[in-house]
């Protein structure tokens, strides 16, 4: 036999969290704003720790923030190419100056979409600029 949950309770609890907090699903800007706000202050009494009590909470307004901003700031996909065109622009890269791809030849045939990055030079660009490989796919 199931026990019928209480929700009077939880709706009790929940409405008072609410008033207290205006947290909940995240609809406009404005609730957004509240949210972040109070997540930057369980952040700065360091709730981000895994044995604060308030983590539980902190990590459930991340996690509505986050789901906020996947659906109205979503982030487009970059190609491994971008990836690449980006790192060599923040290091003041030539084409001749990247050794983990090979010769320049090489590097302008992947730049101009003639080529592929290949699983080494992925490995090795990763290694070079300290980045997942995952940021190439």
């Amino acid at each position: 036999m199931n026990a019928q949950l209480a929700i009077a309770p939880i709706t009790n609890a929940w409405d008072n969290f609410r008033g207290a907090t205006h947290i909940g699903h995240i609809t406009d800007e404005r609730d957004y704003e509240e949210a972040t706000r109070v997540a930057d202050e369980l952040l700065g009494i360091g709730a981000m720790d895994e044995g604060h009590p308030s983590h539980s909470l902190f990590m459930t307004i991340s996690d509505l923030i986050y789901a906020y901003d996947q659906r109205h700031y979503p982030v487009p996909k970059v190609s491994g190419v971008q990836i690449l065109r980006f790192l060599m622009e923040q290091h003041d890269l030539k084409q001749n100056q990247l050794p983990e791809i090979g010769r320049q030849s090489v590097v302008s045939e992947i730049l101009a979409g003639k080529r592929s990055l290949t699983v080494d030079h992925i490995r090795n660009l990763s290694a070079r600029f300290g980045i997942s490989p995952a940021a190439f796919f």
